[in-house]
């Protein structure tokens, strides 16, 4: 890595830290991510890189994952994607002991900025939606600087901003990233911790130049594994309505097995379709990458639209009230697919296919 390579933080402790702990669930997330991470290899085991040859493995993998559960996913799919980018752009490989996020939403607002000084650079302000916020160790970081917007590397927690890292600075002061307390009270994707996280004086490692992270082909290549985890999250929203109909034979509950079974079928054969092409062409000479990734997560994301819906009409409010892993995994897919931009995202798609990607349309 550039700079030199960012050592583990680990999960602050500090009396900030506690201040904004996470709750039993996220707890229970943390541990399994962690355990994930820690016993399966990333390049020769379940999750090759994107383009390696094996595309197809590491998106069943996610998608598995995520059929167990939706919020280990999110986190697994956040460090194999650092992994991935990491890797793209050139840098170090990441290291036993390390849990990578990958904090790169931007919605409308005040966000991060990134301030080169003689020191190095040092980003302030806050991000939103930063899943891990209190397990992993690592992140890359979208951020605003002067020459555009760039993706940083840093470390996790309270103490690691400019000067003595080995100071932890009181609650509330001093450098560092800290989770906002309440700012992640949601009930869907309630273990994939992902509080505000407020940056003050985070020193952070530039990976790449302004820009690179979105004109990779890796960024879309990346968003192809997200829907893998939507659709694994389907799968096991529709588990419920497969054991309803094996259970007992009832016209209404097969047919609407049939439709959710020729959903799920049609999204798993353009996902290998998709992983097919990223191994033909993983640096997107052809120029498709954008195209094939809207079109994949718009047709998963209505499948998971479709498979919430038909699942509940079928098994009514039983499973929702008695079965607290359907439950959990109804809220979840719910909150998660919702990284699909809805009609942003189809009219982008709409922009590619009419008239071709005369302003960067879908990145």
């Amino acid at each position: 890595m550039q700079e030199g390579r960012l050592v583990a933080a680990g999960v602050a402790s500090s009396p900030a830290a506690e201040d904004a702990a996470p709750g039993s669930e996220a707890r229970r997330v943390a541990a399994r991510f962690v355990e994930y991470v820690d016993t399966k290899a990333v390049e020769t085991g379940d999750c090759p890189l994107p383009g390696s040859g094996r595309t197809r493995a590491r998106l069943d993998a996610l998608r598995a994952v995520a059929r167990d559960d939706l919020a280990v996913a999110r986190l697994v799919e956040g460090h194999l994607d650092a992994v991935a980018i990491l890797a793209e752009l050139g840098q170090a490989p990441v290291g036993v002991g390390e849990y990578w996020a990958v904090w790169a939403a931007e919605p409308p607002g005040s966000g991060l900025t990134a301030s080169r000084t003689s020191d190095g650079w040092v980003l302030d302000g806050l991000k939103q939606y930063c899943s891990g916020a209190h397990s992993c160790t690592h992140a890359l970081v979208t951020a605003c600087a002067d020459d555009g917007r760039r993706l940083f590397a840093v470390r996790n927690g309270p103490a690691h901003g400019r000067g003595d890292a080995s100071t932890t600075p009181a609650a509330g002061d001093g450098p560092g990233c800290r989770p906002v307390p309440g700012t992640w009270p949601a009930v869907g994707m309630a273990g994939s911790d992902s509080p505000d996280v407020r940056f003050t004086l985070v020193s952070a490692v530039p990976v790449g130049e302004a820009e690179a992270y979105l004109r990779r082909p890796g960024f879309h290549h990346g968003g192809v594994g997200v829907a893998a985890c939507w659709l694994g999250g389907a799968e096991a929203v529709a588990r419920a309505l497969f054991e309803r109909a094996g259970s007992r034979a009832d016209p209404f509950t097969d047919a609407h097995a049939g439709a959710v079974d020729l959903r799920l079928h049609a999204a798993r054969t353009v996902l290998g379709q998709a992983a097919e092409e990223i191994d033909a062409d993983p640096l997107d000479r052809a120029g498709t990458a954008a195209l094939r990734a809207l079109r994949v997560r718009a047709l998963v994301a209505d499948t998971c639209a479709e498979v919430l819906d038909r699942v509940g009409r079928a098994t009514g409010a039983g499973p929702l009230c008695h079965d607290g892993r359907h439950a959990r995994a109804v809220a979840d897919l719910a909150v998660y697919v919702r990284q699909h931009h809805a009609e942003r995202d189809l009219a982008a798609l709409g922009e590619r296919v009419t008239r071709g990607d005369r302003d960067g349309a879908g990145r």
